[in-house]
């Protein structure tokens, strides 16, 4: 699972790990805030719901394998925090927390790189390119995220 204010930041910062999730066998679902052309995250492999609509069921059932996370959705929003929190508290290990700024206050700087493969980076060009996102060559290659020995308890100020 990977949540996000946008679409467009999934491709831009995750879309090579999401694709090669998928290309694994994974299931991928995406939650974002924002209600665009859910094409890039097709051309990735993954499926997409709406943020809200997600956070209006109540968690239980089978839980995902993975989670990666956009640290500004985390420190913005409680429901998330908690879900995660709860999910951590449940045993879940491999989370992926994104941030585009430098790493978040909550966040410890764990560095997690990932290159994707090769396949991972030619899909993830065309989805940018279907979300309307310029990225440079370096973002393309390497993706940056940080481990959640990670997320350090949240307090907000």
């Amino acid at each position: 699972m990977v949540a996000a204010p946008t679409m467009a930041q999934v491709v831009r910062f995750a879309g090579g790990w999401l694709f090669d999730q998928v290309s694994a066998g994974w299931d991928v679902l995406v939650l974002t805030a924002d209600d665009g052309d859910a094409r890039p995250l097709q051309i990735l492999g993954a499926d997409a719901m709406h943020l809200e609509d997600a956070l209006a069921v109540p968690a239980r059932g089978r839980r995902p394998q993975a989670v990666a996370v956009a640290a500004e959705l985390y420190r913005s929003d409680a429901r998330v925090r908690e879900r995660l929190q709860a999910a951590l508290a449940d045993g879940l290990e491999n989370v992926r927390i994104w941030d585009d700024a430098s790493p978040a206050e909550d966040v410890e700087d764990c560095a997690m790189p990932y290159r994707p493969s090769n396949a991972a980076r030619a899909f993830k060009a065309q989805a940018l390119v279907a979300a309307a996102v310029t990225a440079d060559a370096d973002a393309k290659a390497m993706e940056l995220f940080h481990t959640v020995g990670a997320l350090r308890p949240y307090t907000s100020v």
